[in-house]
C-alpha cells in the first residue's frame, strides 16, 4: 500500500503549469514538523514536494499561498531523469489525491474578509433575556 497523509504549511506560493497535452498541474512544498527532537534538542522539519493535477491543481493555485496550512492525502512517487551534466537525478514527491485547506482564505496574511469574532464578554452582553412564556417548547 502506498498512502501518505501530511499536515503542514506551504513554504512558498504554489506554481501552476500545463503539460503539452493541456493538463494543469500545481507544485508546492509543505513544511512538516517531526514529532521528536534531535540530539541537540531542536525540533526538525521536513520539506516535502507535492504535485496536484487537474481541478485539484487549479484549486490549490487559486486558494492557497505561502504560509497556508494544508492536509495532503496522496501517494509517494519517485521518478528519475538525466540532468544537463549527464548525471542521473532522482525526484521523490507526493502525488496529491486530496488537498484540504486548513486556513481560511486570507488568514495567512491576516487580511480576513469575514466577520470578526467578538470577545466573550461582549458576546454575553449581546444576548437579551427571554421570558419563559415566549419559548417555543
Amino acid at each position: 500500500m502506498n498512502k501518505v497523509v501530511i499536515i503542514g504549511n506551504l513554504t512558498k506560493d504554489p506554481e501552476l503549469t500545463t503539460t503539452n497535452n493541456g493538463i494543469n498541474f500545481c507544485r508546492f512544498t509543505v513544511a512538516v514538523g517531526r514529532n521528536f527532537t534531535s540530539s541537540d534538542g531542536e525540533r526538525e522539519t521536513d520539506f516535502l514536494p507535492v504535485i496536484a493535477w487537474r481541478n485539484q491543481a487549479d484549486n490549490c493555485y487559486k486558494y492557497i499561498k505561502k504560509g497556508s496550512k494544508v492536509a495532503v492525502v496522496g501517494s509517494v512517487q519517485t521518478r528519475n531523469y538525466e540532468g544537463n551534466d549527464g548525471q542521473r537525478r532522482y525526484m521523490t514527491e507526493i502525488v496529491a489525491e486530496t488537498v484540504e485547506f486548513l486556513t481560511t482564505k486570507n488568514s495567512a496574511t491576516g487580511d480576513d474578509d469575514g466577520e470578526k469574532e467578538l470577545p466573550k464578554e461582549e458576546v454575553v452582553n449581546k444576548f437579551e433575556p427571554i421570558d419563559d412564556d415566549n419559548l417555543p417548547f
